[in-house]
């Protein structure tokens, strides 16, 4: 079967990697990959905003499967557009992707399924909200309501920061992400990552992981789209994960199938595990970013045969199996992110970092010129990980395929893991 996959990012690339490994792929697409998809298919130049292109590669090539990585294609509603055109595609419908679309959706989902969260209120307009935040006070945090790239939630330590927080979102930096702002009370404890197949009624665990938003060692500086991560998280124990799935996955899945709107695809929850349990942050419907960088070299299971009880239905019949090692990933970013970054450093030492036993370097934001050398293309560029017994020791391997790589343009976190020992 050929796959087309969408996506340009370190999630592609390990997601890439998976679904080659798949005796039901025989040939790999990717739109617009990487040079670490090139490495394991074909990258194409395909507009996937443009979906009537997207469909006309699709049946020019024979594709049977897309596999959509990123989440504004989802919620534009790219797996509606290739279903109605009898092209099978994973991932969530435009109504389901509201889930990640927009916050207060989810916000009422959790009212109407009782889903554990955060106190939260509403605001399409500045001052109504400022006025929140002063009878509130602080910490506290104030999210856009659409989709910015990870870069649309500000944990405000001060009512001052969370009100510049609120003129800068409803003054149109975040664009229409921000026409709309929940604030939300700030939860007490330690996020984790929690991530589920559901196939519009069954929802099967997957694993948990762990990320690292701050640029900055020791949670310090701005968010980003993620620094590091690790799989396992030991703070989502076998008990923890249960109550996960009984209290906040299965409601929420029965609620949007209740709405009419079945949820397909992955089911990505943020969690804050409290002093009284489980609670979500908000939710993803789609692989994290840089979590799957550590979920898919420790899954067994044949990732194209999961994909497609998933948009089959039959779920039921599966559990997904784990290595049981763990894995770390330490993303290394370009200078001056997560602000402007430094494009067109050269990169090397890449196969240096991948003799280590157990290492993988996913490309993330990387370009090849025409004379072979690899640069840097984006903010965060590369994403090393590593696979070993113990989180202490694939965060050892990580660090040093890190150290292998000649990158001066380059820096990372030097604590990724640190909550884990």
């Amino acid at each position: 079967m050929k796959i087309l996959l969408i996506g340009s990012g370190g999630r592609e690339h390990a997601l890439a990697g998976a679904l080659a490994r798949s005796p039901r792929c025989s040939a790999l697409f990717a739109a617009p990959g990487n040079p670490g998809t090139a490495a394991l298919g074909t990258n194409v130049v395909l507009d996937v905003a443009d979906h009537a292109a997207v469909v006309a590669f699709c049946r020019t090539m024979g594709i049977g499967l897309v596999v959509v990585g990123p989440e504004a294609p989802l919620v534009a509603g790219l797996v509606d557009d290739l279903t109605a055109a009898g092209i099978r595609a994973f991932g969530p419908s435009r109504a389901a992707a509201r889930l990640e679309g927009s916050k207060a959706f989810t916000k009422a989902l959790c009212d109407e399924a009782s889903v554990p969260t955060a106190a939260y209120a509403r605001f399409t307009a500045a001052e109504p909200a400022r006025a929140h935040v002063r009878e509130r006070g602080a910490p506290i945090v104030v999210k856009a309501d659409g989709l910015a790239a990870g870069k649309g939630v500000v944990v405000a330590a001060t009512v001052e920061e969370a009100l510049a927080a609120i003129d800068m979102m409803f003054s149109g930096g975040l664009g229409a992400a921000g026409e709309e702002v929940v604030i939300e009370e700030c939860l007490v404890g330690e996020e984790a990552s929690f991530f589920a197949l559901v196939d519009g009624e069954t929802a099967v665990p997957l694993a948990s992981a762990q990320d690292h938003k701050r640029v900055g060692d020791g949670d310090t500086g701005p968010n980003t789209g993620g620094m590091g991560a690790y799989s396992p998280a030991p703070v989502v124990t076998p008990a923890v994960a249960e109550r996960v799935m009984a209290e906040i996955v299965r409601p929420s899945v029965a609620a949007m199938k209740a709405r009419g709107t079945p949820f397909r695809g992955v089911l990505f929850a943020g969690l804050m595990i409290t002093a009284e349990g489980p609670k979500l942050i908000e939710y993803n419907v789609r692989f994290g970013d840089p979590e799957c960088e550590v979920l898919m070299p420790r899954l067994m299971t044949d990732l194209v045969a999961l994909i497609e009880a998933t948009i089959d239905g039959t779920l039921a019949t599966l559990t997904p199996a784990w290595r049981d090692e763990a894995a770390l990933t330490v993303v290394m970013a370009a200078r001056g992110y997560p602000g402007k970054p430094e494009a067109g450093t050269p990169i090397r030492g890449i196969a240096e970092a991948e003799r280590l036993d157990g290492v993988t370097v996913f490309h993330a934001g990387t370009k090849q010129q025409p004379d072979g050398t690899l640069v840097s293309a984006g903010g965060r560029v590369l994403a090393v990980t590593a696979l070993a017994p113990t989180i202490a020791q694939a965060k050892a391997r990580a660090y040093e395929a890190v150290d292998r790589i000649d990158w001066p343009g380059g820096f990372c976190r030097r604590d990724i893991g640190w909550r884990a020992g």
